[in-house]
């Protein structure tokens, strides 16, 4: 296998025969949903058996505030996120998945009449088509308002490209919220080459500061990890391939906005105010951006932008503007961060 158009065929074999539910998957990478929120568990049980027994993504890359928005999920598979997705935009909003695998596809599509009796409103579509040219499939320019992905874009063999596509479509101030697998290094050549260690997220798995990379070349400088959690390689055979890799889930948060390629001090600062639906308390923006409604919390420029350029801004005050600058600001992540907490991630 050495050309992108035979490593799509064995992912699309892999999904489309070998895997015929989430028992058959060999790792940790595509998780329980005991670490889903309790408001999207809830949501489960409206959506239909087949849709759930068939999905293979790693964890729940569905972030808040989405009401009335247009959603864009890349490699939908049988529609489980697209169909949790309906319920959070409303009859007002709209979700719009991608896939190329037909198996999968076939499952979506059956079902999409029996949630929308459920639901009382049809505001679902499935696309047939690769991720890597979103034009295909008739995806303009500026039309997303957010993109999600759950454990796909390791598969593509171009990752780039699906990257390119994604900050294509989406809307100045749009978000990609997105769970994948990332390596603690590049994988070797023939690894990213096998059909198993392809089809459980592995062989395609990113080395992180490769992703960063990307993005930075889209223009995306700033890319923060919202969750983080490492990934257990049980199956005796894979561990035997490429158990010396250490991988990782990690849930992905980034906006299409001019930013800075380091984290500046205005002395800026933002309040939550508690407004966005399931957050009466809290939310956290990244790994190490925890606001607590109504507590003022120091941030950098490019956090601030952030959250007053993007569909957050109508939840937060910020005061402050970049008229006076204090130098570098610290925005590492700090060891009792709340969002950085093991058991809030997935993958």
């Amino acid at each position: 296998m050495t050309t992108s158009i035979e490593i799509s065929e064995s992912v699309r074999h892999y999904y489309g025969q070998v895997l015929q539910s989430s028992n058959d998957l060999k790792t940790s990478a595509c998780c329980s949903i005991d670490t889903m929120p309790s408001y999207l568990k809830a949501l489960l049980a409206s959506l239909h058996p087949e849709v759930l027994e068939r999905f293979y993504g790693c964890g729940s890359p569905l972030p808040p505030a989405l009401t009335g928005k247009t959603v864009l999920d890349l490699g939908c598979g049988t529609g489980r996120d697209c169909y949790l997705l309906s319920k959070l935009v409303g009859a007002k909003g709209r979700v719009i998945g991608v896939d190329m695998t037909p198996e999968q596809l076939e499952v979506a599509v059956r079902h999409r009449d029996w949630h929308a009796e459920r639901f009382g409103f049809a505001n679902v579509e499935f696309l047939h088509g690769h991720i890597e040219n979103l034009h295909t499939v008739g995806i303009a320019d500026n039309s997303i308002d957010v993109v999600v992905s759950n454990c796909v874009i390791n598969l593509s063999p171009e990752k780039p490209s699906v990257l390119a596509e994604i900050f294509r479509v989406l809307k100045p101030g749009g978000e990609l919220y997105f769970s994948d697998v990332f390596a603690d290094r590049r994988i070797p050549f023939a690894l990213r080459q096998d059909p198993v260690l392809l089809g459980e997220c592995l062989g395609g798995a990113l080395y992180w500061e490769d992703f960063r990379r990307i993005l930075q070349d889209l223009g995306c400088p700033d890319v923060r990890k919202a969750k983080q959690n490492p990934i257990s390689i049980d199956d005796p055979d894979v561990f035997a391939k490429i158990g010396m890799v250490k991988f990782d889930s990690v849930t992905v948060r980034a906006f299409k906005m001019p930013l800075e390629d380091r984290c500046e001090d205005f002395g800026q600062v933002a309040t939550y105010l508690g407004t966005i639906e399931q957050h009466p308390h809290s939310f956290d923006l990244d790994d190490h951006h925890h606001f607590e409604t109504g507590r003022p919390l120091r941030v950098c420029g490019n956090t601030a932008d952030m959250l007053a350029g993007s569909r957050y801004g109508e939840h937060f005050q910020i005061l402050g503007d970049k008229t006076r600058h204090f130098g570098l600001f610290d925005c590492s992540p700090g060891p009792g961060s709340e969002s950085a907490k093991a058991d809030s991630a997935c993958c």
